[in-house]
């Protein structure tokens, strides 16, 4: 579920969720329709268009199409995993993800219109009930188990980096400029990409959000965990978590995709 917001006109953000047989489908997405070529793998994500910066509502879009077309040449997932494999996907995600950043540096060199353009990006793998998470930036993945909201990533921001160093002991401490100022993004002007992973473990009932900070940022967790616990379809669930931000001022391009697992039997 995606919607621009009150305030700015154009979008930056992008998703993409696709289910994979043999084969993939793509269930939903706001992406140009010849984006996605028939191809035989998979891919899920959402990825939001660093703000001020140029082209970021282009940058998104890229990187899921560049993610489309790496998986489908460069990498064969697996359709099942045990304990001694688990951790080599999560390794496997991250050097994917390298590749789209090295990617989005050479289609945006310092003599390109493109330069300086970049992204956050946050996907969710699932095979079975294992779900594999990686981020860049400040968009976020949450995990909704038992009526608790769990929240899985750490945002790549100048507050966190100061918390995490300890410079300050709080995010709350922190100058709202210093909240939203990313020190990691796809492309941009950054030469490395740091790529941050978990794995986790799904349990019946489960409920994965991936969100921008459209919806953290307007959303406070307690209003997040409320819309979660509610039994409503799951469009009808995103859609509320889009109107809380809307309600809330909607300041930035909002983005929810909503995933909720059944065990088999």
């Amino acid at each position: 579920m995606l919607h621009p917001g009150k305030v700015r006109t154009n979008n930056e953000d992008h998703y993409s969720v696709v289910r994979r047989f043999r084969s993939r489908d793509v269930l939903l997405t706001n992406m140009p329709p010849d984006t996605y070529p028939p191809c035989n793998d998979e891919s899920f994500a959402v990825a939001d268009g660093v703000g001020g910066a140029a082209f970021g509502e282009l940058a998104s879009l890229i990187a899921l199409r560049s993610g489309w077309e790496l998986t489908g040449s460069a990498f064969k997932w697996p359709f099942k995993v045990n304990d001694s494999e688990s951790p080599e996907v999560p390794e496997s995600i991250r050097v994917f993800i390298r590749m789209i950043h090295r990617r989005r540096q050479a289609e945006s060199g310092p003599d390109s219109p493109l330069c300086g353009m970049g992204t956050t990006l946050i996907g969710a793998l699932t095979i079975g009930m294992d779900a594999f998470i990686a981020h860049v930036g400040d968009s976020r993945a949450y995990i909704f188990r038992r009526g608790r909201l769990h929240r899985l990533t750490r945002d790549h921001t100048l507050a966190e980096h100061l918390v995490a160093d300890g410079i300050l002991h709080s995010i709350d401490e922190a100058r709202s400029g210093f909240r939203s100022t990313l020190v990691n993004c796809l492309g941009g002007i950054f030469e490395d990409v740091q790529v941050d992973t978990c794995h986790v473990p799904l349990q019946n009932n489960d409920q994965l959000l991936l969100c921008t900070d459209g919806l953290t940022d307007m959303v406070s967790e307690a209003d997040i965990a409320q819309i979660l616990a509610a039994t409503t379809p799951t469009q009808v669930t995103c859609q509320a978590l889009v109107d809380a931000a809307l309600a809330n001022g909607g300041r930035d391009n909002v983005t929810a995709v909503l995933a909720r697992y059944t065990a088999a039997k």
